[in-house]
């Protein structure tokens, strides 16, 4: 009688501990958002010959890489409290700032550095408008997704081809992993993004502040962090982000296109909140944005695998997923409190 009681109360304390994690408002949207994704895979494979694989996977990646390093800057915007309207406006102008230069024949790594000072630049100045103005986040970057949107428009309203030899290098070069699997420069590059974002928010004073903003900026203050400067910051963030991104998507379309990105921001958004990160701020990680991009990207990797639906059916299970995390957030953030 005894010896069995005890497999049962570990068993029963395995299972509060499961119950517990995944009732977290901190893991439990991310946990839900890896089992989605399994399940989602799993499903495809069970449907469609040729799904189940590591080749999808590493699709997913090379299609998406530019878009997981836009959902890292939302990121860092998001869990601060905040929110950046302006990034797939500012993706376009990344591609049309480059497509434009390479054609004057400047130097593309010129381009490149200038192309992120700039989009950091326009991030910092929203980050300044915000805390120093004290003007909504919603309004300041819309402000900033105008601004970005008219450029685009100024520089050029055709497509610009990109012929440059680094830039078709980088679209050109596959990785290889191994047999019939291989990435694009583009897949490192967002994954180096990634790691470093993860480093930064669990382990630099910037991350903890990052938290202790969207948790509540007065408590951040009264503990003596740099509040200020890390909300300003984060923008700056974003903005580097989504240049990155954008010179990413150059490499991926080899053009620049003013209407390039128009929605990315509502894609890029959409992520971060499948991946798991609150709304409101105070809670999230990077990881799982770039697990929200995955979904995203399985989502539309299933609907071209059927054949028979409409891309619009893209929209409608993204939409349809996001109103659940929203709803699962509220009630797991309601529980604790």
């Amino acid at each position: 009688m005894t010896t069995m009681s005890v497999p049962a109360s570990r068993l029963g304390r395995a299972w509060a501990r499961t119950v517990d994690v995944f009732t977290s408002p901190k893991s439990g949207p991310v946990l839900v958002t890896a089992v989605l994704f399994l399940l989602m895979f799993t499903a495809g494979g069970v449907r469609y010959r040729g799904f189940f694989s590591a080749a999808t996977i590493l699709n997913l990646l090379v299609s998406y890489s530019y878009l997981i390093v836009l959902a890292v800057g939302m990121s860092f915007v998001i869990i601060s409290g905040g929110i950046d309207l302006s990034v797939g406006a500012v993706l376009a102008l990344s591609t049309i700032i480059a497509a434009k230069l390479l054609q004057l024949g400047w130097n593309p790594i010129l381009v490149m550095v200038l192309i992120l000072v700039a989009t950091s630049t326009l991030g910092l100045l929203v980050g300044l408008m915000i805390h120093v103005f004290e003007v909504q986040p919603f309004i300041a970057t819309l402000a900033a997704m105008f601004l970005a949107r008219g450029l685009c428009y100024i520089i050029a309203k055709e497509s610009i081809s990109i012929t440059d030899p680094v830039f078709a290098w980088m679209a050109k070069t596959r990785i290889v992993l191994g047999y019939r699997m291989s990435v694009t420069p583009s897949v490192i590059i967002a994954l180096a993004v990634l790691a470093i974002a993860v480093w930064v928010l669990q382990y630099t004073r910037f991350g903890r502040t990052t938290y202790a903003i969207g948790g509540g900026e007065q408590s951040g203050m009264l503990m003596g962090l740099p509040t200020s400067r890390t909300k300003v910051l984060v923008y700056v963030v974003s903005g580097f982000c989504s240049g990155l991104a954008g010179i990413l998507y150059s490499f991926y379309t080899l053009s620049g296109y003013a209407l390039t990105g128009v929605g990315t921001e509502l894609d890029a958004i959409a992520a971060v909140v499948i991946g798991g990160t609150l709304l409101t701020g105070g809670y999230g990680f990077v990881l799982g944005s770039a697990l929200g991009v995955l979904v995203l990207g399985l989502i539309q990797t299933i609907i071209t695998f059927e054949g028979t639906l409409s891309s619009w059916w893209t929209k409608i299970f993204i939409g349809a997923l996001l109103l659940v995390f929203i709803i699962l957030q509220k009630v797991l953030t309601s529980r604790r409190t």
